[in-house]
């Protein structure tokens, strides 16, 4: 005779020291406090992003941009990268101040189990190092120290995980960073041009081997992040599209979830339904009313 319990399953081998009695009462984060991870190397790679996009700005404004005759073409370019040098920032710091998608720590005990309501035979998946109920898709994260839902991988520039709730962050970030390396570029190459037309002490206010060196800084680093954020992005974006995180391509696990059509996996990063919001930083999208708790049978 089958069992009417809901069957209970560590996830990794070794856990089958770790019941759930043994697990304290489910710890219930406080929603207004803000999502930080306290990770020394995260903190670092996070600092040197602003400080680079900040290098990016001085450059553009003090060399380029400034020091030009032309009016119209100082205020147009200083617009459109400040604009796109804003949004990235905020981005970044959404994605960084966001709660990824974090599984409640210590909710995995008998008590917590049987107020779920679960159907007989169901499996339940637990994480022996967090002590949590752990959903499907989800995967524990060894510097959030949490698992996280539809984790993508953990990111040390933005110094958090990329997860259900902050992927659409992360692509904005990568997406702004890319467009803000291309016109660095283009305003690098014009302004050599014309620097080589006319006069070099007259195209800058700083002496002509500073403009020299800080132009191919200015280059080298749109080059780098250019290419590095445009791989990233459309990383993400086909792994939004297949609804198949990173984690999940790596680990080449078996698809155990409803297939949808791109567009709807679209739709449930960046919110129902397509608007001018999908590229806001300051606009939350609706993930749905799904169950955070989905088990396999």
């Amino acid at each position: 005779m089958k069992s009417i319990l809901p069957r209970f399953r560590d996830v990794e081998r070794q856990a089958g020291s770790l019941p759930p009695m043994q697990c304290v009462p489910p710890c219930h984060d406080r929603q207004n406090t803000m999502w930080f991870v306290r990770d020394a190397c995260g903190i670092v790679c996070a600092v040197i992003t602003w400080l680079l996009v900040f290098f990016a700005e001085f450059v553009v404004l003090f060399v380029m941009l400034l020091p030009s005759k032309n009016l119209t073409y100082s205020l147009v370019n200083g617009t459109i990268f400040n604009s796109l040098a804003f949004l990235a920032l905020a981005s970044h710091f959404r994605a960084m101040c966001t709660d990824p998608g974090a599984v409640p720590k210590g909710n995995a005990t008998k008590e917590y189990i049987e107020s779920l309501q679960l159907k007989p035979g169901q499996v339940v998946y637990k994480c022996p190092k967090c002590c949590s109920i752990k959903p499907d898709r989800a995967h524990h994260c060894s510097v959030c120290k949490r698992c996280i839902r539809k984790m993508d991988h953990h990111c040390p520039w933005v110094n958090n995980c990329v997860g259900e709730s902050n992927q659409k962050y992360f692509v904005l970030f990568t997406m702004y960073i890319a467009l803000i390396s291309l016109h660095a570029l283009v305003m690098v190459v014009f302004h050599f041009l014309y620097c080589f037309e006319d006069d070099w002490t007259k195209c800058s206010t700083f002496s002509p081997p500073a403009t020299v060196i800080l132009l191919i800084l200015l280059c080298f680093e749109g080059l780098l992040f250019l290419i590095f954020t445009s791989v990233m992005f459309g990383t993400q974006v086909h792994s939004i599209c297949t609804d198949e995180t990173g984690i999940e391509q790596l680990k080449k696990e078996e698809r155990r979830w409803a297939k949808k059509t791109k567009w709807m996996n679209m739709k449930a990063v960046f919110g129902h339904p397509f608007s001018i919001a999908w590229f806001s930083p300051f606009s939350t999208p609706d993930h749905g009313k799904a169950d955070p708790y989905q088990y396999v049978v």
